[in-house]
């Protein structure tokens, strides 16, 4: 996948999570929606809310970076939980994403070092595309 160009890059789709993701854009937890308000919104690459990726739906989603955010809740702290995200975080690097995951609790209680991993994570991505990985 590394030689590919950004237009030879498709995703799985599946329509049938459209309703849902639209459901979540209109009500983020608060976490999502600082997130979103006070970092992503303003982002120099577009960012996607509640984007619909083959079987998930992934929290915020730069397609030109192919980089997924994700924001944890206490949902994903269980047993399943855990489990579940290591299988769908596999999943979704299986397409070619980078995933970067932040829990709400760091992202309501350290959100500049947040906003900064964030940022980071952006160059790097760019730095990878350019470099062709």
């Amino acid at each position: 996948m590394a030689n590919l160009r950004q237009s030879d890059f498709f995703l799985p789709y599946n329509p049938a999570l459209n309703a849902r993701a639209r459901e979540m854009r209109l009500n983020p937890t608060p976490a999502e929606r600082k997130l979103w308000q006070q970092c992503l919104r303003g982002c120099s690459h577009k960012m996607l809310r509640q984007r619909p990726i083959g079987n998930y739906i992934v929290d915020f989603y730069c397609a030109k970076l192919r980089l997924a955010i994700e924001v944890d809740g206490d949902s994903h702290f269980t047993e399943d939980g855990i489990q579940y995200d290591l299988e769908r975080t596999m999943i979704l690097e299986g397409y070619g994403l980078q995933v970067i995951r932040f829990t709400n609790h760091e992202v309501m209680q350290q959100f500049e070092a947040v906003c900064q991993s964030i940022d980071a994570e952006l160059k790097a991505c760019v730095s990878r595309l350019q470099d062709g990985a």
